[in-house]
């Protein structure tokens, strides 16, 4: 599982960090609320981790503009203010869970655990619809305007993660992680050449184009 931390206590962060990847989970750790809040709106977590008082932009109001922006990615508050008004404004503020320190890791990591369970609780989705677009993950099948559009492995999986942070800028970065599984930039124009099969696939045919560039900025599928 991945998971962002944005904690500006240098100790208390190895204490998370270092838990949190015995446990197996993979942790990026951020000081700053500032950048805690971009890295968040990839929507690439599985959970996120916020101190309250963060430098930058506090944690409340990290959760609230990611709220906004209809990022749901659960989000634990950690923080030193305790007192009842101060939880319920975080739980109001979007907060699935709140955490006031110190506290025992092993109490966080059950939190985790509670809070990861919930969406199996949830339908099910099997279809992705942007526009007259759609993607089926059960059959794999995706179609536009109703014609069925062949992919290959590696395209379907960069349409899908497109389709599923529809109106959300995907970088380069962000795709080579979450498409290839790279975490370093190969210097090759492998992202570029994709996203030209794909157009060429899912634009081009129909005369409308869904899959935008933002020049210096990245890419974004548009309904």
């Amino acid at each position: 599982m991945k998971i962002l931390l944005a904690e500006d206590d240098a100790e208390t962060a190895a204490y998370v960090v270092r838990g949190l990847t015995a446990e197996g989970h993979v942790a990026d750790h951020l000081t700053d609320g500032k950048d805690a809040l971009a890295q968040a709106m990839s929507g690439d977590y599985d959970l996120l981790i916020l101190d309250r008082m963060l430098p930058g932009l506090d944690g409340l109001s990290v959760l609230k503009s990611l709220r906004a922006a209809k990022i749901d990615t659960p989000v634990i508050l950690l923080t030193a203010m305790g007192a009842v008004e101060d939880r319920v404004a975080g739980l109001r503020g979007g907060a699935d869970d709140y955490m006031v320190k110190p506290f025992a890791f092993v109490e966080l990591l059950a939190r985790i655990d509670t809070i990861l369970r919930r969406p199996a609780l949830r339908d099910e989705v099997l279809d992705l619809v942007v526009g007259d677009l759609r993607l089926d993950l059960l059959t794999r099948e995706v179609t536009r305007e109703g014609q069925r559009i062949e992919l290959q492995p590696r395209e379907f999986l960069l349409l899908k993660h497109f389709m599923e942070r529809p109106g959300r800028v995907q970088t380069r970065t962000v795709l080579l992680e979450s498409v290839w599984g790279l975490h370093f930039d190969p210097k090759t124009s492998v992202v570029e050449t994709h996203i030209s099969r794909l157009r060429n696939k899912i634009d081009k045919p129909f005369g409308k184009a869904c899959l935008v560039t933002l020049h210096g900025v990245g890419y974004v599928l548009q309904p």
